[in-house]
């Protein structure tokens, strides 16, 4: 063998060996010379946990959450840890304020959320060693047009009438009816049963078989925060409301002797002379309750379709004394001081409306109107009677007392 071939030899098991060294080396670096395992990244995963928090931050929402709930959306809570610091801000700087827990180990907003905005947390917390953790998120919450809310009488401590029912009138169409009436709960201290009725998409009614017991308490529940009321469109109300129920106030109209009875505990207490629609306007008959009560207000007929020639309301009285509405649509038992005093009792002159003796002003407490509408508490019901038109339509103000228990039943969705 010659030199020149020994050293092509040598070359060619230098490179098969450098190769074999380099695939070693490869696949296998963590091997020391004894074949046994370096733990040197080991040691630093493990010196970096030692130097980690075990707080483990939760924030709900989601970060980039969109249509969250105003009420019960935001929420800071910590494992094996407790907080040291909670800070929520809107999307205009401004500091939202909120509860730490006794524990420190949960936070909750002490302010209802504002619709449509963006609101930032963030969190620290510590663990049992003093290890900080920190955690952040933004989220945004229902806007107006994904969302609806129930505008409802009557009013929180409120004292009404026996027949004063629960309305709720929405602000969007409800689709999704059953959903919503489940979210919502109507019980008296009474233990009546309650029923509720839907007239509409917007609009539902909740009351008993009869009356409301004199001196009871009525609670309503409102829990739709989160509920699909329609597609894409969620509730936001969360609250409970409670209201009185007075004493037990019924009246009587009677258009063909033209007398009222006012009766309290079945028990008629006082008789006044009233003066109902014509015959060429008659007065609805029915069971109508007092929605709302006005010392003095202005009535023209144009509002109600009474229209002269030229457009103008056949009537136009701006002070009109002693006012408790009957009906949306414009019915009303309320003081008439420019009727002669032989009119009540005696004729029916009115559009619709059913009309009792009173002074200009409002100010004579002798007058039956002035006695009348000191007397008579939003919710108490007239009942009026022989005017020959037609019953009153439930939906036409707080009167579905004029459906009876069967068919109110049929219109609810549960």
């Amino acid at each position: 063998m010659t030199d020149s071939m020994r050293r092509r030899g040598l070359t060619a098991a230098s490179a098969l060996l450098g190769g074999v060294l380099v695939l070693t080396a490869c696949s296998g670096g963590d091997a020391d010379a004894s074949g046994g395992k370096d733990t040197s990244q080991a040691k630093v995963d493990e010196a970096a946990a030692k130097k980690s928090s075990e707080a483990q931050i939760t924030i709900t929402p989601k970060d980039g959450s969109n249509n969250a709930s105003i009420n019960n959306s935001a929420a800071v809570t910590v494992r094996k840890g407790t907080l040291t610091a909670v800070t929520m801000t809107s999307q205009d700087g401004k500091t939202v304020d909120g509860r730490l827990s006794a524990d420190k180990t949960s936070w909750k907003p002490s302010v209802q959320l504002e619709r449509s905005t963006t609101y930032r947390l963030a969190a620290e917390a510590k663990d049992s060693d003093g290890r900080i953790a920190h955690e952040n998120a933004s989220f945004t919450t229902v806007s107006p047009a994904n969302s609806f809310i129930g505008t409802f009488t009557p009013d929180n401590g409120a004292t009404v009438g026996v027949g004063m029912p629960v309305s709720i009138n929405f602000d969007k169409a409800i689709t999704n009816k059953a959903a919503v009436q489940k979210g919502i709960t109507v019980s008296s201290s009474s233990g009546q049963e309650v029923a509720c009725h839907w007239f509409n998409a917007n609009r539902m009614d909740c009351r008993p078989e009869e009356y409301w017991k004199e001196g009871s308490t009525v609670t309503l529940k409102l829990a739709l925060d989160g509920v699909q009321g329609a597609s894409g469109v969620y509730g936001v109300q969360q609250k409970t409301v409670t209201f009185h129920i007075g004493r037990n106030q019924v009246s009587y109209v009677d258009a063909q002797t033209k007398q009222m009875k006012i009766t309290q505990d079945g028990k008629v207490v006082k008789t006044i002379p009233i003066s109902a629609g014509s015959p060429e306007n008659k007065t609805y008959e029915g069971q109508m309750v007092v929605s709302e009560k006005f010392k003095e207000t202005r009535m023209n007929g144009a509002t109600v379709g009474f229209t002269d020639d030229d457009g103008k309301g056949e009537y136009d009285i701006k002070d009109v004394p002693h006012a408790m509405r009957l009906t949306n649509s414009g019915t009303f038992i309320h003081g008439n001081y420019w009727g002669a005093p032989s009119v009540f009792g005696n004729v029916n002159t009115s559009h619709g409306c059913v009309g009792l003796q009173d002074k200009k002003g409002a100010n004579d407490p002798s007058t039956p109107a002035a006695w009348f509408y000191s007397h008579t508490l939003i919710g108490d019901v007239v009942v009026v009677q022989h005017t020959g038109d037609k019953t009153v339509s439930p939906d036409n103000g707080l009167n579905g007392w004029n459906m009876d228990w069967a068919q109110w039943k049929a219109g609810s969705a549960v």
